[in-house]
């Protein structure tokens, strides 16, 4: 009787000395609980801001808050209990800009006099773009301390597309008084690469110039399986990482471009358009991993914060 009293004595102090292992001096639990939420970042940039602060780096800059894969997907995780979550990533991204110039109207046939302004027209360039990411998967744990392991699964998908729209002013007229043709300065749209002296069309007289460019339409697949391991430094803050085993596999449909140009019809110049397509890509893998993220480069390390 006293052996087992005292053995129950140890085992309750066991008990005692291990819970206050996994609390802060303020009772604050480690490790996540049934019902907490997870966000995970890239923990590079905190490690790398300790790293030069303590080591006195010059100009040691604020860490950044960045994304943990190049899908810029926002990851996180919802637990069950305390030893099965689920994980998530979404990103429903859908972005529309417009950029419009004023050019001189090359149609006009009169001479402007002060202080009458220029006759003008209007160039515009329309970029809408469109990204949708999501994936899921169930996360095992396992471990008693603050170094916790964990494994399982995931499966995700990503669709990306893009689409340039270019509207002119100045409408072609190779034959009229004054002649209307493709002007690379007065065209042309900073960064928009919407005027082709080169273009693939047959009989071009000068430039092309884009009204329609779709991008090809980038389709991603992934499933993995994974496993890591993350320490709670701090009480529902964790530092952590993971390998992988999976495959994936990307699609990107070929570009397809509506050039706007004048070019000789056999007997005179005459404006026409042309759709040209572009090539296609793909790729397929089937390897290991260290990424935290069924698409593209991610963040070998991740910071967790748990709520």
């Amino acid at each position: 009787m006293k052996k087992s009293l005292t053995l129950l004595a140890l085992a309750f102090s066991f008990s005692a000395t291990f819970a206050q292992e996994l609390k802060s001096k303020k009772e604050e639990v480690y490790l996540p609980e049934a019902g907490d939420w997870a966000l995970g970042i890239d923990a590079t940039p905190f490690l790398n801001y300790a790293g030069n602060f303590f080591g006195k780096s010059a100009n040691n800059t604020a860490p950044s808050w960045n994304w943990l894969n190049s899908a810029q997907t926002i990851t996180g995780k919802y637990f069950s209990d305390a030893t099965m979550a689920f994980r998530g990533q979404l990103r429903i991204g859908l972005t529309s800009a417009s950029t419009r110039t004023m050019v001189a109207d090359r149609a006009a046939t009169t001479t402007t006099l002060f202080p009458n302004g220029m006759p003008m027209k209007e160039n515009s360039w329309k970029h809408s773009t469109s990204n949708i990411g999501l994936a899921g998967g169930i996360e095992m744990r396992r471990g008693k301390t603050r170094l916790q392991g964990y494994y399982g699964g995931e499966v995700g998908i990503y669709l990306g597309h893009s689409k340039d729209v270019f509207e002119y002013g100045n409408g072609l007229a190779p034959t009229a008084t004054p002649a209307v043709v493709v002007d690379p300065a007065a065209d042309a749209f900073a960064g928009a690469s919407n005027i082709d002296a080169a273009a693939p069309i047959q009989g071009l007289i000068g430039s092309a110039r884009v009204t329609e460019r779709k991008n090809g339409s980038t389709f991603s697949f992934g499933v993995r399986g994974f496993i890591g391991a993350e320490y709670f430094v701090l009480p529902k803050i964790s530092i952590g990482g993971e390998f992988g085993w999976g495959l994936g596999l990307t699609t990107i449909g070929a570009t397809e471009t509506t050039y706007q140009s004048v070019g000789f019809n056999g007997t005179a110049a005459a404006p026409g358009t042309t759709t040209v397509d572009g090539s296609k890509s793909g790729g397929f893998a089937l390897d290991t991993d260290n990424k935290n993220g069924v698409w593209g480069p991610t963040a070998s390390l991740r910071l967790n914060l748990h709520f």
